[in-house]
């Protein structure tokens, strides 16, 4: 990958490119993909009550995710214990969770939107677009973050599994870093 570069014009404004391996694109793009699949399931598998069919409301689930890289994406609000009232977190993850999902989806779909299944691997983006990237980008590094402590685990720290996924978010940490330069300039 080529590091991000700022770009500004008369006519189109500010933009920040680079220029992607074709590898890289498709492992971002698969990693968009799946972690969409894997944020839409649980939209899906939300349980159904009378209140949100009469309200209209989508309530999402009360329990936090089971998947080590889902809970990283969709945390508690208040850390074990601190409640102070029975049930306060269940009810705030029922009430916010759907719409936390859903921005997170509008951010990852930038992501297959820039590269989808044959894109390009030249990926340009305006001041807002490049905002969206990074969220998307910052949660597809702490969705991996999670399968690389499962792997650790599972497999041990010197198999070629872990080296790989190492690798990988090393390579999304240097992609989220020169976006962030690109946009606010090198810092003294």
């Amino acid at each position: 990958m080529k590091p991000w570069t700022r770009k500004s014009g008369i006519m189109r404004g500010t933009r920040f490119q680079t220029v992607l391996e074709p590898l890289e694109r498709e492992m971002l793009g698969d990693s968009a993909a799946t972690i969409s699949d894997h944020l839409m399931e649980r939209v899906r598998t939300a349980p159904k009550d009378e209140l949100s069919e009469l309200t209209g409301m989508t309530p999402g689930h009360a329990e936090p995710p089971a998947d080590p890289g889902l809970a990283r994406l969709l945390p508690s609000f208040f850390r074990e214990g601190d409640e102070e009232v029975e049930g306060e977190a269940a009810l705030t993850r029922q009430l916010t969770e759907t719409d936390i999902i859903r921005e997170k989806l509008r951010n990852l779909r930038l992501i297959g939107d820039r590269l989808g299944p044959d894109g390009s691997v030249a990926v340009t983006l305006g001041p807002e677009e490049a905002r969206v990237w990074l969220g998307a980008v910052n949660d597809v590094r702490n969705y991996h973050a999670a399968q690389l402590d499962r792997f650790r685990e599972e497999l041990g720290p010197d198999s070629e599994q872990v080296q790989a996924a190492d690798n990988y978010l090393e390579w999304l940490g240097f992609h989220q870093d020169s976006l962030l330069t690109a946009m606010m300039g090198e810092l003294p």
